[in-house]
């Protein structure tokens, strides 16, 4: 919801304030581009113009919420409201608030949420408060009772004073927070057709790392859904980053596979996520990635318990970077469906028929090593120079 007559979406950013000013400036610049991006991408009219602090878009009335809606999906974005923009004269803030209530507030409790941040100015925010209280109280009391809850309002007139201009509001719209994307260096991002990778990429893309998504294709144990799946997270993921390049790097690994499940039994699953890293690592040394990220969370499959992780770990060089690693599952989903990655977990995703029988849940590297073949490593690496270049 937002005031009538509305064209301008307020934005706030918080990690980015952490920073210097040269740093700041150069993230809300990466922001900017990144804003724009989205909004072409969605056909959605406006113009990002860059404010320390407050980034803005200009757009129209009609346009306000769907800039709004695309602004939240901005990594770095921590909130966006869309607002109506006047004077910093007190005068006109009042008028704007009479003129929000009389259209937008119906009944129930309302509060006025002011802030000011040009201390110049001869009011401060709790004048503003509580004179535009008053006069939203005194806009509405002739159709019907208003009444004040400064805890848990059913309406709050937001009010965001700077320099030169002011902003009235209705709404904070959350956003993902986190970094710019682009202001971080890009990781492999090892996706499949499960929960967990896509979120895991996203929670990278989130701290400012563009992702190469790299997709190993299992041959026959790939299952007819598990390369369709992988690549439609990967669309998914790539409506947050329309500026960025998503095209997946899909590995051969069909023939590595049925190598592992002919000679191997227990340990099996290890090798083959020691070729993953391997593999991935290659690929980053050829794209220039500085490291691996992976859907891994502590002890969610007999694969990743703390030894087993830090077994598998060793194949590669680069960091393999584990955002999900103490998350419960049910975490994971509920972020993978507010993303929009999340598919039917019950479909056959191909590698539970990799696994043996009898799992291995405390292996030790030695043992492992000589169980498994002796070029898995250099096949894991001539898989990612032979990877085929191909759109989600």
């Amino acid at each position: 919801m937002h005031p009538p007559g509305a064209d301008t979406v307020l934005l706030r950013h918080g990690d980015v304030n952490t920073k210097s000013n040269t740093v700041k400036r150069y993230m809300e610049e990466i922001l900017v581009e990144n804003l724009e991006a989205l909004l072409a991408d969605r056909s959605i009219s406006g113009d990002v113009e860059q404010r320390w602090n407050r980034p803005l878009i200009h757009t129209t009335e009609d346009a306000v919420e769907s800039a709004t809606a695309a602004a939240t999906d901005a990594f770095g974005i921590v909130s966006a409201s869309p607002a109506l923009v006047v004077s910093t004269e007190k005068e006109r803030i009042l008028e704007a608030l009479v003129e929000t209530a009389r259209e937008r507030y119906t009944g129930g409790t309302f509060a006025v949420d002011a802030r000011r941040a040009d201390k110049t100015l001869p009011y401060d925010s709790e004048d503003l408060a509580r004179e535009g209280g008053t006069a939203i109280w005194k806009a509405v009391e002739d159709e019907f009772q208003p009444e004040v809850d400064l805890d848990d309002p059913d309406i709050t007139f937001g009010v965001e004073v700077r320099e030169e201009l002011a902003f009235v509001y209705l709404e904070h719209v959350p956003g993902p927070g986190g970094l710019p994307l682009g202001a971080q260096e890009p990781v492999i991002a090892l996706v499949s057709g499960g929960i967990d990778s896509p979120v895991a990429a996203y929670e990278m893309m989130k701290r400012g790392c563009p992702i190469v998504p790299a997709y190993v294709d299992l041959g026959a144990y790939g299952g007819i859904d598990h390369e369709a799946r992988a690549m439609e997270t990967v669309r998914k993921l790539s409506g947050y980053a329309p500026n960025f390049d998503t095209q997946v790097y899909k590995i051969p690994g069909g023939e590595t596979v049925d190598l592992l499940v002919s000679e191997m039994e227990q340990g099996r699953m290890l090798s083959l996520r020691r070729f993953f890293y391997r593999a991935a690592e290659t690929l980053a040394e050829l794209v220039d990635a500085n490291g691996i990220v992976t859907g891994e969370a502590v002890g969610q499959k007999s694969s990743q318990t703390v030894r087993n992780l830090g077994v598998t770990s060793r194949a590669a060089r680069l960091p393999v970077h584990r955002p999900l690693l103490t998350l419960d599952k049910q975490d994971i989903v509920a972020k993978a469906r507010a993303i929009d990655t999340y598919t039917d977990s019950t479909i056959n995703a191909g590698c539970n028929r990799v696994a043996p029988d009898r799992v291995e849940t405390n292996a030790r590297l030695e043992p492992l090593l000589e169980a498994e073949p002796d070029d898995l490593l250099e096949r894991a690496e001539a898989a990612a120079r032979n990877a085929e270049l191909v759109e989600p």
